[in-house]
């Protein structure tokens, strides 16, 4: 599925496989006091929406911008709103805080203009990661290039991160997808880790859960238009086998999990987290979803249920959701589904 080809052992680890029961050998995630994840982009922004307690908003007053047709000479723009995502994770444990950023958003500017307009520095990010390769999430690393001017920041990713991808719609013509180059990141300064298993960092207060186990029986990816190059001809990609999310366990609360696109799918991703760490509470669900569209609507009634039966207490549902699995959770989970847009805050505390 990569783009020089790949040997036969590393194809069959690319396949859905059984993982019944516990964990053999459990990933001791540290329990932290504090998470709080910013939603840096989002495909949403409504200046309009209320916070509480754990939720912030950034409202119709962010972001000043100049404009001399205003008596004032400035007016407020509020936040970019774009088909991607993007997040600042901050980890809060024993007095000391550390910030990740987790993908970045589809165009060059949206994340560090976001970013900027609320007031937050990128210079304290530690680490970059990574949840596949599409570019409606690494587009933003263009910005930050040039935003930092800092050299060696570690970014986490899956070794599939950059296979070529093209969309083949019957009775269109295809398209091939944006491809990230490793070459070009190096050369302005990302210190790439490739990790196909789990990885833990910050002193093992967060998890990068590497390749998902597909365990679920109605989660099964995307349709046959999206294909990937094996080295020598265009085959069906269903898995985008790259995908990973970012695992947080608040103590007393339960596991945090992040999500790009959830191409693993939602329920598969929860239950992997779960098996790996060994924390079987659900304490917050948010990101993307991909539950849009109509290859995967059918995928919505099961999705909610299971999601319904773990209880989060936070389900904030973004990106590539769709509407129709937003009514559907809101309707399921009234007290835990939180309307996602750029420039939120959620922080949860143990």
């Amino acid at each position: 599925m990569c783009e020089t080809g790949s040997a036969p052992e590393e194809a069959r680890a690319s396949l859905p496989r059984p993982a019944p029961g516990a964990a053999v050998d459990p990933i001791a995630l540290e329990p932290v006091d504090e998470v709080e994840i910013v939603t840096l982009v989002d495909n949403v922004y409504d200046a309009l929406l209320t916070g509480d307690a754990r939720t912030r908003r950034a409202g119709s007053g962010t972001g000043a911008v100049t404009a001399p047709q205003f008596e004032e000479g400035r007016t407020f723009a509020g936040m970019v709103a774009e088909h991607g995502f993007s997040a600042l994770v901050t980890v809060r444990r024993d007095g000391r805080s550390t910030t990740l950023l987790f993908d970045t958003g589809l165009s060059p500017d949206a994340m560090v203009t976001n970013a900027g307009r609320l007031g937050l520095g990128l210079g304290d990010v530690q680490a970059v990661v990574l949840s596949h390769g599409h570019f409606d999430h690494v587009g933003g690393l263009a910005g930050l290039a040039g935003k930092r001017g800092v050299r060696s920041l570690p970014m986490v990713l899956h070794p599939l991160v950059w296979t070529r991808r093209r969309l083949a719609v019957p009775g269109k013509e295809p398209y091939e997808l944006p491809t990230l180059s490793r070459r070009a990141l190096e050369g302005e300064g990302f210190e790439v880790v490739e990790r196909r298993e789990p990885s833990l960092l910050l002193d093992g207060s967060v998890l990068i859960t590497g390749e998902v186990d597909r365990t679920t029986e109605f989660e099964h990816g995307m349709p046959p238009p999206h294909q990937a190059w094996t080295g020598s001809g265009w085959e069906h990609d269903p898995l985008v086998a790259d995908d990973q999310a970012l695992v947080v366990h608040v103590r007393g609360r339960g596991l945090v999990v992040l999500t790009g696109c959830g191409h693993a799918g939602a329920v598969n991703i929860v239950r992997h987290a779960r098996r790996l760490t060994g924390v079987d509470r659900l304490h917050a669900l948010v990101g993307g979803l991909h539950l849009g569209g109509p290859a995967f609507e059918p995928v919505i009634p099961p999705t909610v249920a299971a999601l319904t039966e773990l209880a989060p207490d936070l389900v904030v549902p973004g990106h590539c959701t769709g509407w129709r699995a937003q009514h559907a959770l809101a309707a399921a989970l009234p007290d835990a589904w939180v309307q996602s847009s750029s420039g939120t805050s959620y922080r949860l505390t143990a």
